[in-house]
C-alpha cells in the first residue's frame, strides 16, 4: 500500500455531504465542433525528476532517464474532437471524453500509457471535461484525466493530467491546448518491480514539468464571456466527479470544536497522511 510520511494533517467531519451545484447549468446550450482536415502542432515535455522520497530517481535508471517520447508531433483534429461532447452542453456541464484520442496524445509523452490504473482503490478511473466559458468567438473547456505509464520494470503514476482546451468557434479549430501534471510538493507515485520477484517497491516524488502544449492561453486574456464559471469552480466540479470524499463537508478541528455544542453533535476526527483528491500517493 502506498503511504506518505512527509506530511500529516487532521480533517474533521461534522455536518454531512455536499453535492455539485446543479444551478450552474441552464438552457443556454452550445455545440462544440471542429472542422475536418486540420492538424495541430503539439510540443511535449518531461523534465528530469527533481526529488523522490527514497531516492528512486537516483538509484533507478528507468526513472532517472524518463524523458518525453516525441518532443514535437502533428495531431489531426480527430484527436481533439474526441475531447468534445457529441451534443449541446451548458456552462458547468460535464461529459465523458473518448479514450482513444487521449491515448494518442499520451503516447507522445510515453509509448505505453494506461487508463486502467494498475492499483485502483475506487475513484481514480475516468476522463471528464467541463464547459467553463464561452462567447461568440471562443469556447473554454477544462478537463481532467487519470492515467499512468507502464515502464520497463514498473509503473509511473502522475497525480492527474489537468487539461485546458480553447476552441475557436468561428474558425472551428483548436486555438489553445494544454495537458499537464500540476505542480505540487509531490506530484507522482512510482512502483518499481523487485528483480526476479513479483513484488514492488514504492516511492513518490516531484517532476517540474510533464506537459503537452499548443498555442498560448493569452488569447483569452481580454475575452469577455457570454457565460462563464471560474477556473476554480470548473476544477471543483471535475474533482467532485472523481472523488466521493470531496462531497463531504470537511472542517478544521478548531471550527469543529466551536460548531459541535451549537449543533449538539459529536466531533469525528480523522487523521490522514496524504491527499484524498489525486493519485500522487
Amino acid at each position: 500500500m502506498k503511504t506518505l510520511i512527509w506530511s500529516c494533517f487532521v480533517l474533521v467531519l461534522i455536518t454531512g455531504q455536499l453535492h455539485a451545484d446543479e444551478s450552474l447549468t441552464d438552457n443556454n446550450k452550445i455545440m462544440l465542433t471542429l472542422d475536418s482536415g486540420q492538424e495541430v502542432h503539439i510540443k511535449g515535455f518531461i523534465a528530469p525528476v527533481e526529488y523522490t522520497q527514497d531516492n528512486f530517481h537516483v538509484t533507478w535508471d528507468t526513472l532517472a532517464n524518463l524523458r518525453v517520447a516525441e518532443p514535437e508531433k502533428q495531431h489531426s483534429e480527430t484527436v481533439f474532437r474526441s475531447l468534445l461532447p457529441n451534443q449541446t452542453v451548458s456552462i458547468g456541464e460535464l461529459w465523458q471524453i473518448k479514450e482513444e484520442g487521449v491515448l494518442t496524445l499520451l503516447r507522445q509523452l510515453h509509448p505505453n500509457p494506461h487508463l486502467d490504473m494498475h492499483i485502483n482503490m475506487g475513484d481514480s478511473r475516468g476522463l471528464w471535461a467541463c464547459l467553463r466559458a464561452y462567447n461568440d468567438r471562443f469556447a473554454d473547456i477544462m478537463f481532467r484525466i487519470h492515467a499512468e505509464f507502464k515502464l520497463k520494470d514498473g509503473w509511473f503514476t502522475p497525480s492527474q493530467f489537468a487539461g485546458h482546451l480553447v476552441i475557436d468557434r468561428i474558425g472551428k479549430k483548436v486555438a489553445f491546448f494544454e495537458m499537464r501534471v500540476p505542480e505540487a510538493l509531490i506530484n507522482f507515485d512510482v512502483n518499481k518491480q523487485h528483480e526476479g520477484a513479483q513484488s514492488f517497491g514504492t516511492d513518490m516524488g516531484y517532476c517540474p514539468q510533464i506537459e503537452l502544449r499548443a498555442g498560448t492561453q493569452d488569447i483569452l486574456q481580454n475575452a469577455k464571456f457570454t457565460e462563464a464559471i471560474t477556473l476554480e469552480e470548473a476544477k471543483r466540479l471535475l474533482k467532485l466527479r472523481f472523488y466521493k470524499s470531496q462531497q463531504i463537508n470537511w472542517v478544521s478541528i478548531d471550527e469543529a470544536l466551536k460548531m459541535s455544542p451549537a449543533h449538539q453533535k459529536p466531533v469525528h476526527a480523522i487523521s490522514i497522511n496524504g491527499p484524498l483528491d489525486d493519485e500522487a500517493c
